[in-house]
């Protein structure tokens, strides 16, 4: 048997070299990564340092590679970046937006703050514990490739997001006001607006200046700090109110710039005299056609200023809970863009891959237990979870380069029953893969370290 998801994947990690001020800093950020994925249990340091047979030495050294080395957390994302280019479009990077939360349990962890449950019922919101993430995932579309293939999103960025402290009741007014302005420079909004220019100078690194950046993100991305931030080849799409208001340009020969007639893109939705329009998009697994209406040049006046927009507005999607069972039907999606120039069919593909990164969250929370590792240094609490999901991205590139992204019976073992219809290799998968790997290939040499699975298991079930 030959490894290999195994000889994918270590010439991917060892592209973490230049982001490393010492390479047997760099050889042990690599060591970890691999551990961290062959691991069971809680996704603990200790746990990892075990997978790789070191329980028996010291761990000093492992910590101290969050909290003192020298290295930036979102280079490691760059050699993931600069292969994964090459199955994207020829010249649009599609990248989704989202923020994550991890729940923590340690109350000296300076940057963890409570914060709004995303698992409340609407009817009630709760509170956690814990830190928050903003997370960029490269869109792959492999369906352009391959038949029948769904895309795969692969993070390119994870930058934690703390919000400010507020000042104490026997604050100064210097103390407030210090406040509040750091309140407008360090908001989602505006590190948002950093990291993707920090993301615009890594596709440039990466000889890919001609392509660009299309950000596709939720309901909390469009507002007026994104949509009235001039971006270099950076354009933006994201789901809107139903209510917003929106207007056109006044009639020529006025001094007055916008039209007093305003609607909403609820509004289009309902008018007869926007017509209905058809593109052929994937999703659900399989080529669909999508109902949507578009209309050009808006203005969103309060938010965009005089920045012009493409609206779109996209019809409820029928779905059917089983075979013979009535059609039940979502609700309608309303979409602003920056973009005026590339076609509604990519506009409208970007958002219905942008799902992939919630793909991604669970995975990392789940089945990589992300946010499990025991740290609370300033360094080391934002930049373990991103060596973490730098790795788990790595993992799944390597899918994709080993295998095509396809889940071939002769290297993936048996599914269940109630996986028989799986297409793609899970992350769980991929793991498993990568432990039976490293056990045979553990034996023919010394770059892998030796594991007793057993000891192992028995660990992780204590």
């Amino acid at each position: 048997m030959q490894p290999l998801l195994l000889n994918a994947l270590l010439p991917i990690l060892r592209g973490w070299f230049p982001a490393f001020s010492q390479q047997r800093s760099a050889e042990r950020a690599i060591e970890q990564a691999l551990g961290s994925l062959l691991s069971l249990g809680r996704r603990t340091l200790s746990r990892a340092l075990w997978a790789l047979g070191r329980q028996d030495r010291d761990w000093g050294a492992d910590y101290k590679l969050h909290s003192r080395a020298n290295w930036e957390a979102q280079d490691l994302f760059q050699p993931i970046l600069e292969q994964a280019a090459r199955f994207c479009d020829d010249s649009v990077l599609v990248v989704a937006m989202d923020d994550t939360r991890i729940r923590k349990t340690g109350r000296k962890i300076l940057s963890a703050f409570f914060q709004r449950d995303p698992l409340s019922p609407k009817f009630r919101f709760n509170l956690m514990w814990g830190l928050r993430f903003l997370h960029f995932s490269l869109l792959v579309p492999l369906y352009r490739s391959k038949t029948e293939a769904p895309p795969r999103s692969l993070p390119v960025r994870f930058l934690e997001v703390p919000a400010i402290k507020r000042p104490g009741k026997k604050a100064s007014a210097l103390e407030w006001e210090t406040y509040h302005q750091a309140l407008k420079q360090g908001n989602l909004s505006r590190r948002t607006i950093g990291l993707l220019k920090e993301l615009r100078q890594s596709t440039d690194l990466a000889h890919l200046r001609s392509r660009t950046i299309l950000a596709v993100g939720d309901g909390s991305f469009c507002n007026r700090t994104l949509f009235q931030q001039p971006l270099d080849r950076i354009q933006l799409l994201a789901r809107a109110r139903r209510d917003c208001r929106l207007c056109f340009a006044a009639e020529p020969g006025g001094r007055r710039f916008y039209s007093t007639a305003m609607f909403t893109p609820d509004e289009i939705r309902q008018r007869e005299s926007v017509p209905w329009q058809t593109a052929r998009t994937f999703h659900g697994g399989q080529w669909r056609d999508v109902r949507y209406k578009e209309v050009c040049s808006v203005y969103w006046r309060t938010a965009a200023g005089q920045r012009p927009l493409r609206l779109f507005v996209v019809a409820p999607i029928p779905y059917a809970s089983g075979k013979g069972q009535r059609k039940y039907y979502r609700e309608p999606a309303y979409l602003l863009t920056t973009d005026l120039l590339l076609p509604a069919s990519v506009l409208l593909q970007a958002y219905f891959d942008r799902w992939q990164i919630e793909v991604n969250h669970r995975e990392i929370k789940d089945t990589l237990g992300i946010g499990q590792a025991q740290v609370r240094n300033l360094r080391s609490v934002p930049r373990q979870p991103a060596m973490m999901v730098a790795a788990y991205s790595a993992l799944l590139l390597a899918g994709i380069l080993a295998f095509g992204d396809a889940r071939l019976p002769a290297a993936f073992p048996a599914l269940p029953k109630w996986r028989r219809n799986a297409k793609r290799p899970s992350c769980l998968d991929l793991v498993t893969l990568l432990r039976q790997e490293v056990s045979i290939y553990q034996g023919s040499s010394s770059t892998i370290a030796q594991v007793d699975w057993k000891k192992l298991v028995l660990a992780a079930a204590a």
